[in-house]
């Protein structure tokens, strides 16, 4: 039998996140522009155009690919630079210059290998640049013990899973996400922090993820 339920030492608020996008003015014709405006790019650009498939696509697994990518395979037609682009984990970052320094980087050592390649697309079919402006919002949720997470976990959006999960890291700047860092320093749980911190979100659906990690915390509950 596991050790028993305790009380936090600091409740969790569970919080959600609003995004208002904006136009940029931005557009890149070929892959030597994209490369250079992406270097320029701010955080809230990267941050949109690597991460706003998973807050959509809620429902697909796995995960579709980041806009670099459809744009250099759907409109420019090279399909082995994309798959590069593709490739890249995003969750294998913690802040979003190391991200874009990867990107940067795989076109920057695809150009000079195949210059040949390089076209402009017609006009229209741009690569625009879009900004994500994001609001933190707190829910009505605050938990004190592991059973009232549960419950919490299970009535909010995906919104706020996603917020918890996905975007904790970049603003946390460490390899884990909320819900593992109140596990583990509030609750002791730190045998269950290591377990969701070892589930790889982007295998599932957010509701897949939500009732992956319900499953772990009712486990625990249950040997109790």
């Amino acid at each position: 039998m596991n050790e028993p339920l305790i009380q936090a030492r600091e409740s969790f608020r569970f919080y959600t996140r609003l995004n208002l996008l904006e136009l940029t003015g931005v557009k890149a014709r070929n892959i030597q522009e994209l490369l250079i405006l992406i270097e320029k790019s701010p955080d809230s650009v990267v941050y949109h155009h690597t991460h706003h498939f998973l807050q959509q696509h809620v429902y697909l697994s796995p995960e579709p690919p980041n806009d670099f990518a459809y744009w250099v395979k759907g409109i420019l037609g090279d399909y082995l630079l994309a798959e590069q682009l593709a490739s890249i984990d995003i969750y294998d970052f913690n802040s979003l210059k190391e991200l874009k320094e990867k990107i940067c980087s795989v076109i920057k050592n695809y150009i000079p290998q195949n210059v040949q390649c390089i076209r402009a697309v017609p006009l229209g079919k741009e690569f625009n640049f879009i900004k994500a402006v994001t609001f933190v919002l707190p829910t009505l949720y605050q938990t004190k013990n592991l059973a009232e997470f549960l419950v919490a976990l299970k009535k909010v959006t995906i919104h706020s899973l996603y917020f918890h999960i996905f975007e904790s890291r970049l603003r946390l700047k460490q390899p884990t996400n909320d819900f593992s860092y109140w596990l583990e320093t509030s609750l002791g749980e730190k045998k269950i922090a290591d377990a969701l911190n070892r589930l790889d979100p982007y295998t599932h659906t957010m509701e897949g993820l939500r009732k992956k990690i319900c499953e772990l915390i009712e486990n625990r509950i249950a040997d109790c």
